[in-house]
């Protein structure tokens, strides 16, 4: 079948408005129907990306429900997106999760409620680094042996360390030499 054969008669098969014609902001359904993406007069203020950027604020970072939703409603969401991250920290993070114990999605979601992501490694290296002299023995390891293996300084991404490195977390001290970690603990 040719491109734009069942196509309305002037219409281009692309989809896009030739010359001197206004393309239609309405779309077809699967139903065959049409849905109206034009913006409604008194549909509330601002573009649609900056009332989807307030909901994801909203979702991921603590901010004030944007009006128009159920902030109940929301806050379910909210909840369940934190105990979602909460595992992902603790699949990236098993020794800083198993030391809370069942504790840890209450406490990753006290640490975690005003913060945005920055994805499950970066998330538990912030939370262990902040624990600092309060973190448990087994997720001190963990850190010093995340610190002596990768490079992080809390702002861009962690690189692998390709010098020999000694890093202190808590009580626990951890060098890495020729690819390889040891863990001595104090």
């Amino acid at each position: 079948m040719r491109a734009g054969a069942g196509a309305e008669p002037g219409a281009h098969p692309d989809g896009q408005a030739g010359p001197g014609e206004e393309r239609d902001r309405g779309t077809r359904t699967a139903a065959g129907g049409e849905r109206n993406l034009t913006p409604r007069p008194g549909g509330g203020a601002g573009s649609l990306a900056d009332r989807q950027a307030g909901l994801v604020a909203a979702l991921t970072s603590g901010a004030p429900v944007p009006p128009g939703f159920d902030p109940r409603l929301i806050e379910v969401a909210r909840v369940a997106l934190l105990r979602k991250r909460a595992g992902e920290v603790a699949r990236q993070w098993p020794l800083l999760a198993a030391a809370h114990g069942p504790r840890w999605a209450r406490e990753f979601a006290r640490w975690a409620a005003a913060r945005p992501t920055r994805g499950s490694l970066r998330d538990g290296w912030d939370l262990a680094r902040e624990l600092g002299p309060a973190l448990p023995p087994a997720a001190a390891e963990e850190l010093a042996a995340r610190e002596a293996t990768m490079r992080y300084d809390g702002e861009h991404a962690p690189r692998p360390r390709r010098l020999p490195a000694v890093k202190r977390a808590g009580g626990a001290w951890a060098v890495q030499f020729a690819g390889r970690v040891r863990v001595v603990r104090r």
